[in-house]
């Protein structure tokens, strides 16, 4: 087993107000047979997500994963790290002083897939639509700087923002910002089902048993004209129910490559083992882990409690048991590799202590035991989880101060019962919209936010994430940035765990595995393509 290792940059999220341009390509070689990759991420219709592949509702990296290989964005995410580029766009940049008004001028010959001419008014109803419907993700919140959009011409499109925002770039290259076709998408309503029609680098068809989908083909789009060099023909992603059916199928070559989400014992045996068919590639990630609170339910609505429980649980020996090297203990919302990082956990609590927890309690007049349930999803990311909430319910209940239980369920339920308020205490994994600390505090904390919490903290809303948005150095934003991470230390209305690296398991004859995840740990399928095995 050969192990390939990808380190990304260990200071990302650095903004430049430049005016950006690049060049377009016609694609690369392609050819052979479809390139198959293996997920966990499931796919389902229901009545609480009738439309999970509307760009102006899905909001979760599964899904997202299928969107930016179908839906093109003004802008992208370039290979590796750094600031976003044009993509459907020819240039993009702001035209003030303020960061208050971005200009983009789309490339010339812009289609759809089926041939019809992209102007700048599909891109003015692609962006308008989405905040309009507003959709109960929260994805719409990415939109949220945006006041007013204008068009100059077939080719220009202009963004009026209602406050500075130096993330606006890395906005527009989100999927809520996908340039959708008006013939297909109704103004005012999602378009339900699992039909996609865009102008990506790739044609979509499903292929659904009942109301899941099963297996996902992306075929290389004649009409695309944009900055991607697509270096195959045609991508299958099939989706399994468990990680381990996916290595088996992976072993013996039915499909080509397996990414998330794998088990920390597959990762282990892949990285140790040598010689043979199949590399692991290691990304440095930007995934997080992280436990939230309905700060209006009535056994976490002290916040006495949530501060013990941020006071008792030992990260370092959750890491250790559950994901081993594969993950790090986080004390913040922001990763440690991410510009404007602080350790707040840390320089508020210190080391776990059930003494310091108790002397919380005891001076806040709470009964101990504390009982409550915590809630985690069995099938979205990853069966670790489950070790996982067993081991914060063993370091919990072991201190004496609470009576912890938990409950796994299906993310199909889970995330609808989570929005809803109907779990006290729940489990959450977070990939970036973009690689910036903006990306891990507003989804969260502005308004709106992804989780529908009731926690609001009106300085972080109305004064801190403005202020932090004025700075395109984003070195400049750190002091409001950590001012917002320490609030959340003292509030605790989410509890920070832990952050991990990305893993992506091949068949040695694929190429482009080292560029197939981005530093959002979002796939980019064009990236790979079909070499000679060594």
């Amino acid at each position: 087993m050969n192990r390939k290792t990808l380190v990304l940059p260990a200071v990302v999220g650095l903004l430049a107000p430049v005016l950006a341009a690049c060049g377009g390509s016609d694609g690369g070689s392609g050819g052979g047979d479809a390139i198959v990759v293996g997920t966990t991420d499931r796919f389902s219709l229901s009545k609480d997500d009738p439309a999970p592949l509307d760009p102006a509702f899905a909001y979760d990296v599964g899904t997202w994963n299928i969107l930016r290989q179908t839906m093109q964005t003004l802008m992208v995410q370039p290979r590796g790290d750094g600031d976003p580029v044009p993509e459907a766009a020819e240039q993009c940049g702001f035209t003030d002083t303020g960061n208050e008004r971005y200009s983009c001028t789309l490339r010339d010959g812009l289609k759809f897939a089926d041939g019809d001419p992209i102007t700048a008014a599909d891109v003015k109803y692609s962006i308008e639509r989405a905040i309009a419907i507003n959709s109960e993700s929260g994805v719409a919140s990415l939109l949220s700087t945006v006041d007013t959009v204008e068009t100059q011409g077939d080719r220009e499109v202009i963004f009026h923002l209602n406050t500075a925002d130096a993330t606006f770039p890395f906005k527009l290259s989100t999927p809520v910002a996908g340039i959708v076709d008006p013939d297909d998408y109704a103004k005012d309503k999602l378009r339900d089902g699992f039909e996609i029609s865009g102008s990506g680098p790739y044609t979509f068809k499903a292929e659904a048993d009942g109301d899941t989908l099963a297996k996902a083909v992306f075929t290389k789009n004649p009409n695309y004209t944009g900055s991607l060099t697509v270096n195959n023909d045609k991508v299958q992603m099939v989706s399994y129910e468990d990680a381990e059916t996916m290595g088996t199928d992976l072993d013996k070559g039915d499909i080509d490559l397996m990414t998330r989400a794998m088990t920390p014992e597959q990762i282990d045996k892949l990285s140790e083992t040598s010689g043979g068919d199949v590399d692991v590639v290691e990304v440095a990630g930007l995934e997080i882990r992280y436990l939230g609170f309905n700060t209006e339910a009535a056994t976490v609505k002290d916040k006495a409690v949530r501060q013990a429980m941020a006071q008792i649980i030992n990260r370092s020996q959750l890491v250790s048991d559950v994901y081993g090297s594969q993950a790090e203990p986080l004390y913040s919302m922001v990763p440690a590799t991410v510009t404007g990082h602080s350790n707040s956990f840390f320089n508020k609590y210190g080391d776990p202590s059930d003494d310091k927890a108790k002397t919380l309690l005891e001076q806040a007049g709470v009964t101990t035991p504390v009982k409550l349930t915590m809630h985690y999803t069995t099938d979205h990311y990853g069966s670790a989880t489950k070790k996982e909430f067993e081991q914060l319910q063993k370091q919990l209940n072991d201190s004496g101060l609470f009576d912890i239980d938990i409950k796994g369920t299906p993310w199909e339920t889970f995330r609808p019962a989570e929005q809803d308020g109907k779990y006290d205490v729940y489990g959450m994994g977070w990939f970036p919209d973009f690689p910036d600390a903006d990306s891990f505090i507003a989804p969260f904390l502005d308004k709106g936010n992804t989780l529908n919490s009731p926690y609001a903290n009106s300085k972080i809303i109305n004064n801190l994430i403005p202020e932090s948005r004025r700075e395109a150095d984003r070195l400049s934003a750190a002091e409001s940035l950590t001012d917002i991470q320490d609030i959340i230390a003292d509030d605790v209305p989410l509890l920070p765990l832990w952050q991990g690296k990305q893993y992506v398991a091949t068949r040695d004859d694929i190429t482009g595995t080292s560029y197939v995840l981005n530093s959002s740990s979002s796939l980019q399928l064009w990236e790979l393509g079909r070499g000679v095995s060594d």
